[in-house]
């Protein structure tokens, strides 16, 4: 057993070094010196979310309206307070905010964005029980909606993802990604939450999808698991800074994607088309289009010779 004193000296060194900033620490540090934003407390918001879109299911079960009306205004309220104080903190990443340099603006922006997202949550219901009838009609594992609602991954990731992205639209920083990496981390299911996705979308299983941030998703689409809407190539300016600009694929309404399928690039999958499983694709496809494997050969060995 080694000697105490060599264990807490062990021990004090390593404090002593490890609380010294150093110049790479300080440089990816916001310059405010203000509280960060919390993950559990922005985990928190997604659960308040679902308690008011999805009250039935993740509160007690409530018949009477004005009982109902009660419980999902508590949430709300608590709502509201977390959302202010957790965009409040995300502000202090916001590049474009030179005009909110007080606490007191800081705080009233904060506000008047959680405010926003607020009036956005009947929409966002809205889609998401859109998504739900989607998920429950092309799956005939489905035996109900409420399965749905409570054990299906991709519904877990969507609520995260609609949640997030209204936060984005708003510009809001940092927060709409953590939110959307809680679901990946617990799903497997990475959604940027800049990505667009209009209603009635499914995944089905779910585990390995990944969608771009500049992907354009219509309405009606359906994937399957492993697909992923990626990017081909970057770019760069003349500081060889990467450039954010579109570079991901846009789905039109009703297509399908099956399993393991990559579509790469700023390339359009025109409406009512179907892309195979294991596809590889890089060039855009017309409406009605049908993308399948080559035919597997079946070609037997003899005398022993192999491939």
């Amino acid at each position: 057993m080694l000697d105490s004193k060599e264990v807490n000296e062990a021990l004090r060194r390593n404090v002593a070094l490890l609380s010294k900033q150093t110049e790479r620490e300080v440089s990816m540090m916001p310059a405010t010196v203000a509280p960060l934003p919390s993950v559990e407390q922005v985990k928190r918001i997604v659960v308040l979310v679902k308690n008011i879109v999805f009250p039935d299911y993740f509160n007690k079960r409530q018949p009477d309206e004005g009982i109902r009306s009660y419980y999902i205004g508590v949430h709300m309220e608590e709502l509201a307070t977390l959302l202010t104080k957790q965009i409040a903190h995300g502000l202090q990443f916001c590049e474009d905010c030179e005009a909110i340099r007080t606490k007191e603006q800081v705080y009233t922006e904060a506000e008047r964005l959680a405010l926003s997202f607020i009036d956005a949550l009947p929409e966002i219901k809205r889609l998401l029980y859109t998504d739900v009838q989607a998920m429950f009609d092309n799956d005939p594992a489905a035996p109900n909606f409420g399965e749905v609602i409570f054990c299906y991954p991709s519904m877990n990731a969507m609520t995260h993802y609609r949640v997030a992205h209204k936060l984005h639209e708003l510009k809001v920083p940092v927060i709409p990604r953590i939110i959307t990496e809680l679901a990946h981390s617990k799903t497997g299911i990475d959604i940027h939450p800049g990505a667009q996705i209009g209603e009635y979308f499914s995944i089905d299983h779910g585990t390995g999808v990944v969608i771009g941030e500049t992907s354009i998703i219509g309405n009606h689409v359906a994937l399957y698991q492993g697909v992923t809407l990626g990017a081909k190539s970057f770019k760069y300016d003349e500081q060889g800074n990467m450039l954010n600009i579109p570079r991901h694929p846009i789905l039109e309404d009703y297509v399908t994607v099956y399993s393991n399928a990559s579509i790469l690039g700023r390339i359009t999958i025109g409406h009512h088309s179907t892309i195979g499983g294991n596809i590889w694709l890089t060039h855009s496809v017309p409406p009605n289009s049908k993308i399948l494997q080559s035919k597997a050969v079946d070609a037997g060995f003899t005398d022993g010779a192999g491939i």
